[in-house]
């Protein structure tokens, strides 16, 4: 359990790598029985995800949820489009703030909160070539810093 009842199963670590992320929602997620038995598993990866408004509608793109091992024939997709729930005027508010120009909603991380699955999706614009070197360099010379001090 990582903080207050939230058991975390998978963080997307390359959207803060790739994006400059400026907010973060809350979402639940529409699955089926074998979808959170995997999830109960660990058994998910939002490397490629990302989420689209259709028809006034959230979907997760691109999520691939493992199969479940025990459900045989009756198992799901593992990228099949998943509805997120959120309230009619949080869409709202994102679709303006999506057809700004560059922004996209990237899901940060997977989790459960108080037993329903939950994804948190950040409003992120694309970074530049130049802007991820700038971040790896700042990253190693904090690093350096931390290791100077550490040594004496």
């Amino acid at each position: 359990m990582a903080e207050s009842g939230r058991k975390i199963i998978c963080v997307n670590r390359r959207a803060r790598f790739d994006y400059t992320i400026s907010e973060t929602i809350e979402a639940g997620l529409v699955l089926q029985g074998t979808e959170v038995k995997s999830l109960r598993d660990g058994r998910a990866d939002l490397k490629d995800a990302y989420a689209d408004i259709q028809e006034g509608e959230v979907f997760l793109l691109h999520a691939h949820i493992d199969q479940y091992e025990q459900a045989n024939r009756f198992n799901h997709d593992p990228v099949r489009p998943r509805k997120l729930l959120l309230h009619k005027r949080e869409i709202q508010r994102l679709v303006g703030k999506t057809q700004e120009r560059g922004l996209t909603l990237i899901p940060t991380r997977m989790y459960f909160s108080r037993g329903k699955a939950k994804v948190e999706l950040g409003l992120a614009k694309g970074k530049r070539q130049y802007d991820k070197r700038e971040e790896v360099k700042r990253r190693s010379a904090q690093r350096d810093i931390e290791r100077a001090l550490a040594g004496e």
